[in-house]
């Protein structure tokens, strides 16, 4: 692996002393791209003009880069100055101005600049993204969130390229056989935010409701775009009128532009210029499950202009403000302003059980968590500051009253609109609109650990909820509903939701006696893990799809995937219960999890056993499901990767006719056993119009129980860093085959080898790749033992090891489930 260089971590210390000493008044930033076309460099000249509040005092400014020369106030600074991704500046005085020339030459790896070729046609498109400090790798700057100014952007960039950043109406002038884009100042923003994307893009506009709105991508991915252009328009409209009705503060810029990026994991919200991964530019038509996902992103990132882009955290422990609240606040918009409105019950289904798995493992931490530097703080970004996150906001929401959040909300915005802030800001503003105090509320959500239990027990005496805290602590109150459902033919019928506020252990249930299910946690009220009594754990897997509405069949399913992680429930159990709810299930938000978490149940958790049984039942589901119309392509899609028998296998071919996609998955289920066809193999590699189909290709190869296919595949990511982010996920199922355990052990190993250095590129490419690699199978609960033991050796960054010990308590759970 290409190796970039090891760069202090801004200290939570430092980061006051300097906002403590200074004030930013602006930056002037003026970016060559012109080497980008052939060579790797990108360059840039910063002008930061900034005030001291006690002249002759020293600072440094971050400059993760080479420094060609900087000059402070007209004097050159000394050499010395300049070093370990920092400069010194001495001698300040009350008015400062600093003149840092740089070139990022590190430009094809990582996510801070990145130079991407389209494997298709060979066009070049940069892009970059900053967060958390990643901005000192591009140009000079004071890179933390509370030395908020204005960017002025000046770019010059080959004459067929488009540059798009912050701000729109850049005005656009011939120089030199290039083009130089002079953009207007943005806003105060925090140095993450700022964004210059470029390349040949195809470019989509429209005007919704006053707005400018623009999609771009790279050109081999025009028709994909022009397909999901209005989908894309129509949820971008609605989100803005949306946020800026109920947080009383329309989005300010007339431009609203989102960039899809090769390369690139995930999405990130520099204010007006999102860009995503082009991932999202789904080479096949798209299933509702897909569309909604993306819809959700889209809102997520929106809700960041307002809260993280125009109100910023004033240091990382209050990170959840930014995530934790879009996470909450897409789902809040998607299913008041959108078509997507069952899009809680599918979080439900989908990341809040991803949350109750982070909180469950040994890397749990509180929501809010002390942070002593960036490299802390990048490893906060994780299933509990998301999904976890967002629940329990859902509750806060649920808790004050949809009135007086949305008056907290607007209160917060009016005070500190281009600000920064802390936890207690917007808390006080809650407490105020609402008239409640929530400093008890905040110690037992955001700065507690681990999840609650809540264990409902029947006895001759009655019905009691008993609660216990993690690792044995007090639990939290929670305000939970326990629906009371009794038989009325063959439906399922609430008799009453009984909705109860715990107090300490035991908390008597009134009304739950005598029925035939209690369902715990009913409207997901609370974030909890909850154990029906036996009675309704047996009614519950047996009969969950008799259960009235979705968000009541969703409890019960994740109920049952919660007792398997536990320990609890064979996994047999869950299969019928997710597949009996399969059969009849008729809100798409859900189907698509529940066929993914069906799929997990039977290949990953199974018993030796079991497994294949357990997936032709998986297998017979689906082909009950191709008879829903919405639900087929989903339906087909998991049959091609659970078909057992030939009969399976013809079932899917016939089903799959002439479609590219289904096609692949076909042969990839051929490779796992060793059957792939060559011939089909390179017939879809020349018909399919992907200009990234090659990754398919690679995935087959890695499925196939030959170690040259693995190699192929091991180089790709680890040595050539050329799959894209938004394709780990297709290789590491590939990659990790159960059945090829001989094979695999070894890179079990190597995989361990590799922890010190998996951070280098950056924050989301660390994740990905540690997350891809990390072993799924021909390893033992031996190996989860010493993968431990190497997460915490020296040079192992705190965001490879949460991962690391991450995917060994999933590892330990699975060994667990597998030997039951």
């Amino acid at each position: 692996m290409e190796s970039l260089p090891e760069l202090p971590s801004l200290t939570h210390t430092e980061a006051r002393e300097r906002a403590s000493l200074l004030a930013v008044e602006r930056y002037d930033i003026a970016v060559d791209l012109t080497d980008l076309v052939t060579g790797a460099d990108f360059k840039a000249v910063t002008r930061v003009r900034f005030s001291c509040r006690r002249p002759g005092s020293s600072t440094f400014v971050d400059a993760a880069l080479d420094v060609l020369s900087a000059t402070l106030n007209g004097t050159p600074v000394p050499a010395d100055a300049v070093g370990g991704a920092r400069i010194r500046l001495d001698e300040l005085a009350a008015d400062n101005e600093l003149v840092v020339e740089t070139v990022q030459s590190s430009t094809s790896q990582g996510e801070y600049v990145r130079r991407s070729v389209d494997p298709s046609d060979q066009e070049v498109y940069v892009w970059t993204s900053f967060e958390p400090d990643d901005a000192r790798r591009a140009w000079a700057c004071f890179d933390q969130p509370d030395l908020k100014a204005p960017h002025a952007f000046t770019v010059t960039a080959p004459a067929k390229w488009r540059v798009v950043s912050n701000s729109g109406g850049p005005v656009v002038e011939d120089v030199d056989g290039a083009r130089r884009w002079t953009f207007p100042d943005t806003p105060p923003l925090s140095t993450y935010l700022p964004v210059i994307t470029a390349g040949p893009f195809h470019e989509v506009r429209s005007e919704r409701a006053g707005y400018d709105l623009g999609l771009l991508t790279r050109k081999s991915l025009a028709t994909f775009l022009d397909r999901d252009a209005d989908e894309l328009f129509e949820v971008t409209a609605q989100g803005l009128a949306f946020f800026g009705e109920r947080f009383g503060l329309p989005f300010p810029q007339r431009t609203y532009d989102q960039v899809f990026v090769p390369d690139m994991g995930g999405a990130m919200e520099n204010y007006g210029c999102v860009i995503w991964t082009d991932a999202v530019m789904y080479r096949n038509a798209p299933t509702h499950a897909e569309r909604e996902a993306r819809a959700l992103v889209l809102l997520h990132e929106m809700a960041h202009m307002w809260f993280g882009d125009m109100v910023t955290m004033r240091w990382w422990e209050d990170l959840w403000l930014n995530e934790a609240f879009a996470e909450w606040a897409c789902h809040w918009a998607a299913e008041a302003a959108t078509r997507f409105t069952d899009a809680w019950a599918g979080f439900l289904a989908s990341n809040e059980l991803a949350g109750y798995a982070a909180d469950i493992a040994p890397t749990t931490h509180p929501i809010r968590q002390a942070v002593d530097d960036v490299a802390a703080a990048a490893a906060g970004f994780d299933m509990i500051t998301y999904p976890k996150g967002a629940a329990v906001l859902k509750q806060l929401h649920a808790f004050l009253g949809e009135d007086a959040f949305v008056e907290g909300l607007r209160g917060y915005f009016r005070k500190y609109a281009w600000g920064n802030t802390t936890l207690e800001d917007l808390m006080a503003e809650f407490s105020e609109a609402s008239g409640r105090d929530l400093d008890a509320w905040v110690h037992g959500w955001l700065d507690t650990a681990g999840t609650d239990r809540l264990v409902l027990e029947q006895s001759g005496e009655g019905t009691v909820l008993r609660a216990s805290g993690p690792e044995g602590t007090a639990p939290r109150p929670h305000r939970i509903g326990l629906g009371r459902y009794a038989w009325q033919g063959d439906s399922l019928v609430r008799q009453r939701l009984v909705t109860v506020e715990t107090t300490g252990e035991s908390t008597p249930v009134p009304d739950a006696a005598d029925a035939d299910l209690v369902l715990v946690n009913d409207e997901d009220l609370t974030f909890a893990s909850v154990q029906p009594d036996d009675a309704s754990v047996q009614a519950m897997v047996d009969s969950a799809a008799a259960l009235p509405t979705a968000i009541s069949r969703a409890v019960a399913a994740t109920t049952a995937w919660d007792l398997l992680v536990r320990g609890e429930l064979p996994t047999a159990d869950v299969v019928r219960c997710l597949t009996g709810i399969l059969r009849t299930e008729d809100v798409d938000s859900v189907i698509e999890p529940y066929l993914h978490l069906a799929r997990d149940a039977a290949s990953e958790w199974s018993p030796d056993a079991q497994r294949d049984e357990l997936m032709s039942h998986v297998s017979d589901t689906c082909l009950v499901l191709v008879e829903n119309p919405t639900a087929r392509h989903a339906a087909v899609r998991t049959l091609a990767a659970c078909a057992v028998t030939d009969e399976h296998l013809d079932r899917v071919r016939e089903l799959a006719g002439d479609d590219i996609d289904l096609r692949w998955r076909i042969q990839l289920r051929l490779a796992e056993q060793g059957r792939a066809d060559e011939s089909e193999v390179a017939a879809l590699r020349r018909a399919d119009p992907d200009p990234d189909s090659w990754v398919r290709e690679l995935a087959v190869n890695a499925a196939r129980p030959e170690r040259a296919g693995k190699e192929e595949a091991w180089t790709a990511i680890v040595d050539e860093h050329r799959v894209p982010m938004g394709s780990m996920h297709l290789i590491r199922r590939a990659f990790w085959q159960r059945s090829q355990t001989d094979l695999l052990a070894p890179y079990a190993e190597r995989y361990l080898t590799l922890l010190p250095t998996l951070h280098l590129a950056g924050m989301i490419p660390s994740l990905s790749v540690s997350q891809t690699l990390f072993p799924r199978a021909g390893v033992d609960a031996a190996f989860a033992d010493r993968a431990d033991d190497a997460a915490q050796s020296p040079g192992v960054s705190p965001i490879v090891a949460r991962s690391v010990r991450n995917g060994t308590d999933q590892l330990r759970r699975v060994l667990r489930a597998r030997g039951a």
